[in-house]
């Protein structure tokens, strides 16, 4: 059986729910926290700010996804109240630089692209 390179481009490869992962809002902050080091839930969610509970939930489904994927290893305490480590693998290293390169770029774009949101609604 011959075995296809990844392609994003096609609808059944699975980069494109990678990709989906790393690079959804939740996804970015979570893994751009995480540079700097192991963050315990609780400072991740402080870390990321903004969180609503319903956001805070889907955070929660994000870093089990991160941490299927291999990009964010979860290592629970066995203490009360419970304790949970989150960090970055050596795959989610690369990936957070990757999506925060992107997130600076967006950053320092913001008034080129509000400049263009303000001529086309002029237009």
């Amino acid at each position: 059986m011959r075995v296809l390179a990844p392609d994003v481009n096609a609808p059944t490869c699975p980069s494109r729910l990678i990709l989906e992962h790393v690079t959804s809002r939740w996804g970015v902050l979570v893994l751009a926290a995480l540079m700097d080091g192991t963050l315990r839930f609780s400072e991740l969610r402080r870390t990321v700010g903004g969180v609503s509970e319903k956001m805070l939930a889907q955070t929660l489904q994000t870093l089990q996804t991160l941490e299927r994927d291999g990009f964010v290893y979860r290592e629970a305490h066995p203490v009360i109240p419970p304790h949970v480590d989150y960090s970055l693998t050596p795959l989610g290293e690369e990936a957070a630089r990757q999506v925060w390169n992107l997130a600076r770029w967006v950053e320092s774009r913001v008034p080129d692209v509000m400049t263009a949101r303000d001529a086309y609604d002029r237009a």
